[in-house]
């Protein structure tokens, strides 16, 4: 008999978990298995790359991004109809008004995180009982896996320094109990992950990425990419347009590189709640023409082809999908020197470490366009990388006996 995997995930948007579930899911195709995929927000432009594979249990499904006027609306309504789904709505606003004053307490206010249990309680029920439930992300997909699916083995995966990220105590409500196995795609995740909850050593390990490095590869050579005609130096982004990826000090470091005369352009692929903000910011520094922001594309892989250096300077990290694609492709990459990034580039031998500020970016920029056998250098290095990890699968689906 088939052994039956659910995979629940918070939304199907353009993201690096997104992605690597996408690839896992590739690698799991087989007669052994029955596999199954529900979307907490039921929503995301990624839900077309599905494998066939892969039964999606949504009844109804939104193909717009979330960051979209059609998806915003639509994610207004799934969270209206969480509220009066499945009952408990004195309950739901305990909840929530809980996770507010966590948030308060901690200093960060993050409107997403508020409602995750709420959505949770409020999402599609499955009387079936699975041989393995997996939630993909912290949150909503762990809070419903915990609490409202039937499984014989429960695994949940961590993709963020959840410190950083802000998840709290008070927020989980003890839904880790609930696990088999809990995985974190790189040691410092798993390190921070333990800080807040040091009980569930024995049930943590680590899950590294599964990366297409032939497919990615092959994609790098497809039409696309840079069509602007610039002729300077090119710096490349990658990643969603929000307070984790620190665009705010980018802009800043490009100002610097500007005014020191550097003759290179920065472009981001991405969309994310913070466009607006960050386009008054480039506009009021006059870097309209220098910063720029491209929004997501379908491929990306010609971009990384075609630049001269990636940049990946961020605030916290779980394990960076960009910084792994980039690697692949053979990109002279700097990252910030944080928590995630220190643990994918040795420093100095297949890219830079730096600090995050805005003169601390600029100055390892300026490093790099003045030394092209460098560039050379830390891109050999850097693509020689084997980031397959096939042998990966074999932590989850041993979960099945």
């Amino acid at each position: 008999m088939r052994k039956k995997i659910l995979f629940v995930i918070n939304t199907m948007g353009r993201a690096g978990a997104e992605t690597a579930l996408l690839e896992l899911l590739k690698y799991l195709e087989s007669p052994e298995y029955e596999i199954s995929l529900y979307v907490i927000m039921g929503q995301g432009e990624m839900i077309g790359k599905l494998p066939s594979c892969v039964r999606l249990r949504n009844r109804k499904f939104d193909e717009h991004s979330v960051l979209s006027r059609q998806g915003k609306w639509g994610m207004m309504r799934t969270v209206c109809g969480a509220f009066f789904k499945n009952g408990g709505q004195i309950k739901k606003l305990r909840n929530i008004r809980k996770s507010f004053m966590s948030m308060e307490k901690s200093g960060r206010r993050q409107p997403d995180k508020l409602l995750w249990r709420m959505l949770s309680d409020g999402s599609e029920r499955f009387e079936e009982k699975f041989d393995l439930a997996v939630a993909w992300l912290e949150g909503a997909s762990a809070y419903y896996v915990a609490d409202h699916v039937k499984a014989d083995k429960k695994c949940a995966f961590i993709h963020i320094d959840y410190e950083s990220a802000g998840y709290t105590r008070e927020m989980d409500l003890n839904c880790w109990d609930a696990f088999d196995r809990i995985f974190m795609v790189s040691q410092e995740v798993k390190e921070h992950f333990l800080a807040v909850y040091p009980e569930y050593a024995d049930k943590a390990g680590i899950f590294h990425n599964l990366v297409d490095q032939e497919g990615i590869r092959r994609r790098s050579k497809e039409r696309g990419g840079f069509s602007d005609g610039y002729e300077g130096m090119r710096l490349l982004t990658v990643g969603r347009l929000n307070f984790q990826k620190a665009y705010d000090i980018a802009i800043d470091a490009m100002k610097i590189l500007k005014d020191r005369g550097c003759k290179v352009r920065w472009y981001v692929l991405g969309e994310g709640d913070q466009r607006k903000e960050l386009e008054k910011k480039i506009a009021a520094l006059r870097l309209k023409e220098d910063f720029v922001l491209l929004g997501a594309v379908d491929n990306p892989y010609p971009y990384y082809a075609r630049t001269d250096i990636y940049i990946h300077a961020t605030r916290f990290e779980g394990k960076s999908i960009a910084i792994q694609e980039a690697q692949t492709l053979g990109c002279a990459v700097i990252a910030s020197d944080c928590n995630g990034n220190r643990e994918q580039i040795e420093h100095g031998k297949d890219g830079l470490l730096c600090r995050l500020t805005p003169e601390g970016i600029a100055e390892s920029v300026q490093i790099l366009l003045g030394d092209e056998e460098k560039r050379k250098e830390l891109g050999l290095a850097a693509g020689r990388k084997n980031m397959e990890q096939k042998h990966e699968l074999k932590k989850l689906t041993e979960l099945l006996g």
